[in-house]
């Protein structure tokens, strides 16, 4: 029995894969001596196909294109999505807006390179986890022409920097080193003002694409409050928000298929009516 039911696990993993053609560490950019790589997944057939844009999370400081998102893979592979995951420049070494300028590279960058990977560019869906969540929400929220995507897919995002710093009574470890802040008192007015600017939450308006945000009731890292707040701001303006739930869940991603086994199915669900062609 043990033996048949690892023969199914490896019969599922290469059906998987056959469904599309993966590709790794390909440079969508360079900055001084450091590469800026992705990993991207095709889907088999003529296309074009929907797009998802993965950044990982890991506080700004650590994490990688192949890290707990991976999750995520399995299902936008097996709904025909051009998938690509990317690495950044990470804190310490480099201070912010490195990494948010990494990410809208990489937006212009799957853009211009759409059709190589039979991706339709007018077909993006931006997704962050965590940290990452961050990056790509503001990514989504401030873009230009050529940065502009169809829809947003937070994970866990904290996209209000400043609630977070007040609940912890303190400017967190990652943010002191994302922004280079130093000294025990860093709770300045020219900090809030840099955590305000650097907040998604700051600056939404009407007319943005829409958003899904999925988190956990029970994250201690990043509230489940603030992605209740960021909807009621969207809602305000007009934005098409909409919000999966997932019950008593934690901030990891990797864990929330045991709180919630549907989750990447109602993403995809998401995706597939928001990205339907006109």
């Amino acid at each position: 029995m043990k033996k048949a039911g690892f023969i199914l696990v490896l019969l599922l993993s290469f059906f998987t894969i056959a469904l599309a053609q993966v590709q790794s560490d390909i440079e969508y950019g360079k900055v001084g001596d450091e590469t800026l790589l992705l990993d991207v997944s095709s889907p088999n057939g003529d296309g074009p196909f929907p797009i998802a844009l993965i950044v990982h999370g890991g506080g700004w400081t650590r994490g990688d294109k192949q890290g707990d998102e991976k999750v995520l893979f399995g299902p936008l592979t097996d709904a025909n999505f051009v998938w690509f995951s990317i690495n950044y420049r990470l804190a310490p070494k480099n201070r912010w807006p490195g990494c948010f300028e990494d990410v809208k590279t990489a937006v212009k960058w799957v853009k211009a390179n759409a059709g190589k990977y039979k991706g339709d560019p007018n077909r993006i869906a931006i997704f962050g986890y965590s940290a990452g969540g961050q990056l790509a929400s503001l990514a989504a929220v401030t873009a230009d022409k050529d940065t502009a995507v169809q829809a947003l897919v937070g994970l866990a995002p904290p996209t209000d920097l400043v609630f977070d710093s007040l609940r912890r009574g303190n400017v967190s470890t990652y943010l002191r080193d994302l922004f280079g802040l130093q000294g025990p008192d860093v709770n300045t007015p020219s900090t809030v003002q840099i955590l305000w600017d650097c907040s998604p939450i700051n600056h939404l308006k009407s007319g943005l694409p829409p958003v899904l945000l999925v988190h956990g009731t029970a994250d201690k890292s990043v509230p489940y409050q603030l992605s209740l707040n960021f909807k009621a701001r969207l809602d305000a303006f007009g934005v098409p928000c909409e919000i999966i739930t997932i019950k008593g869940a934690q901030h990891r991603i990797a864990d929330w298929n045991k709180y919630d086994s549907d989750f990447t199915k109602k993403i995809i669900d998401w995706l597939n009516k928001t990205l339907s062609k006109k």
